[in-house]
């Protein structure tokens, strides 16, 4: 080895001691980096949540008034209409820490509605703080129907064949 050689080994050990001395740890920002900014949810993010959540419930039959699910259904056939709406009869009112909903759900006959009101609450609740952070301060259901076994599903006919 030669004199140049040996030199850079004794001395570099000794030069990252230096400079690891000298230098200053780089802090950038303060505090945790989850507190750095804001996070802002939008109203359709939490009532799709809350459709999926409700929908998932045994006893529910379906959302929305009527005339809502009459015209959900119209707008599913038109070519380029939207596919079948998550948010239909789910109304969110989302502020910076909580939500409140307002969901209006048809039953199947025969089921408990009180019990199927508690289960979708828990259910949406227990969904919507999870997936948001968010506290939810009131779930507010209404059933607007209930689904008769011998009822046929109510579709507008096609006027194309």
């Amino acid at each position: 080895m030669t004199d140049m050689t040996e030199r850079n080994r004794t001395d570099s050990p000794d030069t990252e001691k230096e400079s690891q001395q000298t230098r200053k740890p780089t802090r950038r920002g303060g505090g945790d980096p989850a507190t750095r900014g804001r996070t802002t949810i939008a109203d359709g993010v939490v009532e799709k949540i809350a459709g999926l959540a409700a929908r998932d419930v045994v006893g529910v039959h379906t959302m929305g008034s009527g005339l809502s699910r009459t015209f959900g259904a119209v707008r599913d056939r038109v070519p380029g209409g939207s596919t079948k709406s998550v948010t239909r009869g789910v109304k969110a009112e989302v502020g910076e820490l909580q939500t409140a909903l307002d969901l209006e759900i048809v039953v199947d006959y025969g089921v408990s509605i009180s019990d199927v009101a508690r289960a979708v609450r828990e259910n949406v609740i227990s969904a919507v703080e999870r997936m948001t952070g968010l506290e939810v301060v009131e779930v507010n259901i209404a059933v607007s129907d209930v689904k008769l076994p011998e009822e046929e599903e109510e579709e507008p006919e096609s006027r194309l064949q």
